[in-house]
């Protein structure tokens, strides 16, 4: 039987193989807890804090159909991760991160009740760790 919540193991390059710049890192919020003194959301398996880190993906066809090119990675680890510093001033750092893992699902927001369901096909990130770039050449 397949789990409900299945995380594949993938490959950084694989994600993003023309890499992705660090934007920022923020604490994710569990709803169910707002107000709270403590109220970041943590991990179902392991009860770790989850923080969401935004990177810019570099590859040329992910801001086609005018499409963003943010995409948002949850960090599951007990303490903020800090984004390395970037080697070209005024720049965000180029990142990788460890331990990726991807887990499709169902989006299907755009489904209305007055019929006409255009859900579509989605997936989340989720990673262990976030890294400085391997200075390497882009997968072509």
């Amino acid at each position: 039987m397949v789990p409900l919540s299945l995380k594949v193991p993938v490959p950084f390059d694989y994600v993003f193989p023309h890499g992705a710049l660090g934007l920022g890192v923020d604490a994710q919020l569990d709803f169910d807890r707002r107000g709270q003194a403590d109220d970041q959301a943590r991990d179902k398996d392991s009860g770790e804090r989850v923080w969401v880190v935004r990177v810019m993906d570099l590859d040329p066809e992910a801001g086609r159909f005018g499409r963003s090119t943010e995409v948002k990675v949850k960090v599951i680890a007990p303490h903020r991760p800090v984004l390395p510093t970037s080697t070209v001033p005024g720049y965000p750092p180029a990142v990788a991160f460890d331990g990726l893992t991807l887990t499709p699902y169902v989006d299907s927001q755009r489904c209305k009740s007055t019929g006409g369901c255009k859900a579509r096909m989605a997936y989340s990130l989720r990673a262990t760790a976030v890294l400085p770039a391997a200075m390497s050449a882009p997968v072509a």
